[in-house]
């Protein structure tokens, strides 16, 4: 399974950008044809559960369910830490994304393994490529002032 990473430096502190790269709805804004749902009520944290849907007009091209497994929000010294693990048939795989203190604003790494089924091995470059360039942007877009 391809592993990919993405890092990007935000302009508030940790606590702010944490919110932001956990708001799971706001993924879907900068990611084409997609929305997000959480199906878990509030408050977020570990267990909660959502689903990234791909779809062109009423046609769902797939579902990405997926749970968070690990939530340590940042606090004074430490990097906060969220682990989503995908629960999909069709995509498997899991997203790591650490929120960081970095110079007068945070850093965040978005680190994720990703596997398509019945995708053959060879097409995990391209895979690992297109998941750098989609999440980034996505993180890109979440992170603007």
């Amino acid at each position: 399974m391809p592993v990919f990473r993405v890092r990007h430096h935000a302009p508030r502190p940790p606590a702010d950008t944490w919110l932001r790269v956990t708001d799971w709805p706001a993924h879907a804004a900068s990611v084409p044809l997609t929305r997000t749902v959480v199906l878990t009520p509030p408050p977020a944290g570990e267990g909660t559960r959502f689903v990234a849907r791909t779809a062109v007009g009423r046609f769902t091209v797939v579902d990405d369910l997926m749970v968070v497994v690990r939530w340590e929000p940042p606090t004074d010294g430490s990097p906060g830490v969220c682990r989503v693990e995908k629960e999909g048939s069709v995509l498997t795989g899991w997203a790591e994304i650490e929120v960081a203190a970095e110079g007068t604003g945070s850093a965040v790494t978005w680190t994720e393994e990703l596997s398509i089924a019945r995708l053959p091995a060879f097409a995990d470059p391209l895979v690992a490529r297109a998941g750098r360039f989609v999440f980034g942007r996505a993180l890109a877009a979440m992170l603007r002032p």
